[in-house]
């Protein structure tokens, strides 16, 4: 496995992650505590936004 596929790999976990925190978010907590599982798995996009924007330049 190459660095592009490492972060690819990585894009894709991270998304994964960030759709079921914002679900556990949605579903689960009806709380505050829902809205900081949703805000962190709109962080979690964002994570994987700058992954997939890194494949092919590191």
């Amino acid at each position: 496995m190459n660095k592009n596929t490492v972060l690819a790999w990585a894009t894709f976990i991270m998304i994964f992650v960030g759709l079921a925190l914002i679900a556990l978010g949605a579903f689960r907590y009806d709380d505050v505590a829902g809205w900081g599982f949703a805000s962190v798995g709109i962080g979690f996009f964002a994570i994987a936004w700058v992954f997939n924007a890194l494949k092919g330049r590191v």
